[in-house]
């Protein structure tokens, strides 16, 4: 099972990796921290960055949310500059008192550092650049991960609806013939008519009620495929010489649902036809956390296709692989007059 880090604990390390940059980067490194207390430009630049990282969380959950992405542009600018005079504002007031101080009388003094004192604060409008650049490069970030998380989303929605609207089909044709064929066995009061109904019972189960969760259990998964395969064996008779191994430990293992399915529907709604030699092959092997499905079925003449409805279909299934699996998956199609092959591998780690 896959263990994920919670998402508080990664945002605290974001943020103490964003707090350290100014120290990364500094010749004398971390030591600039002992000198907050006594360096005006030490905790001018810490405050800064103290600043910008409170305003990133407050656009990414609430201003890009509540205004940019309900199209209130207008009013999120003015939130955006309203929030960068009110941060400046905090650095004035909390750590650079002299900008509203008076002047005392007398000569002006010189720059430079002061005798026997500490480091002289820097210019107002270097302090205002650099807490600018750090407010942009706030914003632009925000942005960008929250439209992509929002993208990320859409996506997730709709393959939700496609898994429902692919629960809500469970093939029609498929299940019709699946009971005509269970009927004709209860005619002739066959023992296989009991191991049949419990098939299509757990078949259609799994679809309802399991395959509405994120990930499910693998060797769930196996089990829908195995007992859809027995079910088309027993509709199809002996019209079609189906090749069918498993291989591996599957315990433990978690899988997408229904994500290896269509490659099994498609091989029985091309490869079938009762008046040619059809063959359809399929292996599932697991080696470690490699899962490997090959599927093969030769072309057949095809006079209809009361199929063509069932399933999601192979050009949703690759737009689900390649969201759900980045850079986990190769799949490959080996289309040929002869014969159609698919072979995928996932790497379930």
């Amino acid at each position: 099972m896959k263990r994920t880090i919670p998402p508080i604990l990664i945002h605290m390390l974001l943020s103490l990796a964003f707090l350290s940059l100014p120290y990364l980067f500094a010749p004398d490194g971390f030591s600039g921290l002992t000198r907050l207390g006594n360096n005006p430009h030490e905790r001018t630049n810490f405050l800064s960055y103290l600043f910008m990282l409170a305003f990133f969380y407050g656009n990414y959950y609430y201003l890009i949310p509540k205004l940019y992405l309900e199209g209130k542009y207008v009013l999120y600018v003015t939130s955006l500059v309203g929030c960068f005079l009110l941060l400046m504002g905090a650095v004035v007031l909390v750590d650079r008192g002299d900008l509203l101080a008076s002047p005392p009388p007398g000569p002006p003094r010189a720059h430079g550092p002061v005798p026997g004192g500490s480091n002289p604060k820097p210019p107002f409008g270097f302090e205002l650049s650099h807490a600018l650049f750090l407010y942009l490069v706030g914003i632009f970030v925000s942005l960008y991960l929250q439209i992509k998380n929002r993208w990320r989303q859409t996506e997730q929605e709709k393959l939700s609806t496609e898994l429902s609207y692919l629960k809500a089909q469970i093939n029609p044709h498929f299940l019709f013939n699946t009971l005509n064929s269970i009927y004709s066995l209860a005619i002739e009061k066959s023992d296989k008519t009991a191991d049949a109904v419990v098939k299509l019972s757990s078949l259609m189960r799994y679809v309802i009620r399991d395959a509405g969760s994120h990930e499910v259990p693998l060797a769930k998964e196996v089990a829908y495929i195995s007992d859809y395969i027995a079910l088309q064996q027993l509709r199809l008779d002996d019209t079609v010489r189906i090749e069918y191994a498993v291989s591996g430990f599957f315990n433990g293992k978690q899988i997408a649902p229904l994500i290896l399915i269509s490659f099994i529907e498609n091989a029985f709604k091309y490869g079938v036809n009762p008046e040619e030699k059809s063959i359809i092959h399929i292996t599932i092997s697991l080696n470690e956390n490699t899962l490997r499905l090959y599927v093969f079925n030769k072309k057949v003449r095809l006079y209809h296709n009361d199929e063509a409805s069932g399933g999601i279909g192979i050009d949703n299934t690759k737009a689900r692989l390649k969201l759900v699996y980045p850079n986990q998956h190769v799949l490959t199609i080996n289309d040929n007059p002869t014969g159609f092959a698919v072979d995928l591998t996932l790497n379930l780690a």
